[in-house]
């Protein structure tokens, strides 16, 4: 959240100045490009450990606290949108056709599908309108995340969590404090040091190389991967 309001700060939804104002990050901002990786970068670790906590769940049987199962899949679906609308916005040629392929999906809803997509777009096809759309999107859906991720908490509070032996453990629980505050801190220090590896050193790793040409309704990726 905190990168993306700066990087906002600087960016044009518009199919004519998208693509030169993410350039622009690199080129000319003081620690745009420091902003940018953050951003992407902390996205991907975002997911990595999105997936860890839910295959955990899976491993542990944490489905069986519904409330709270049901919301942390809320949490995944909502996020796994504004991962999209963000992959859309630097305007690279694997933003537009990446987008052309998902919004079209919605085409395959009976009766009003096709109708609902151009409803979508803003036109007959991906262009200012929808830029800035999905700009809006990407920016206030998080503020909604967060507010799930709050009620993730508080179900689990009224629930209670579990625990990898499967005991009961209320009779012989410790305080969160130092133990698991040490054990957490020392998980956030190495996570913390790997990202900020990648941030520094290979900022560009999990870049799609098609992203860096601008969007072309013209030319289609010759390979065309998530």
């Amino acid at each position: 959240v905190v990168s993306g309001f700066f990087l906002s700060s600087f960016y044009l939804p518009s199919v004519y100045f998208s693509f030169d104002s993410v350039d622009c990050f690199y080129r000319e901002v003081l620690f745009g490009s420091f902003f940018r990786s953050v951003h992407s970068i902390g996205a991907s670790f975002f997911f990595l450990f999105i997936y860890f906590h839910l295959f955990r769940g899976l491993y542990f049987s944490s489905y069986s606290y519904v409330s709270t199962w049901l919301v942390g899949c809320l949490i995944l679906v909502l996020s796994m949108a504004i991962a999209f609308l963000g992959y859309v916005l630097p305007w690279g040629n694997m933003s537009l056709w990446g987008a052309t392929v998902i919004t079209s999906l919605l085409s395959a809803i009976p009766y009003f599908g096709s109708s609902l997509v151009e409803w979508l777009w803003g036109g007959f096809s991906i262009s200012s309108p929808t830029l800035s759309r999905f700009f809006v999107l990407h920016f206030f859906l998080p503020f909604i995340l967060a507010i799930f991720v709050f009620s993730h908490i508080l179900f689990l509070h009224v629930s209670g969590s579990g625990n990898p032996l499967g005991i009961n453990s209320k009779g012989r629980s410790l305080m969160f404090t130092p133990y698991f505050l040490i054990n957490d801190l020392l998980g956030f220090v190495v996570c913390f040091i790997i990202f900020l590896y990648l941030v520094v050193y290979v900022p560009f790793f999990q870049f799609d190389s098609s992203n860096f040409d601008e969007a072309n309704f013209l030319s289609t990726p010759l390979h065309i991967s998530p």
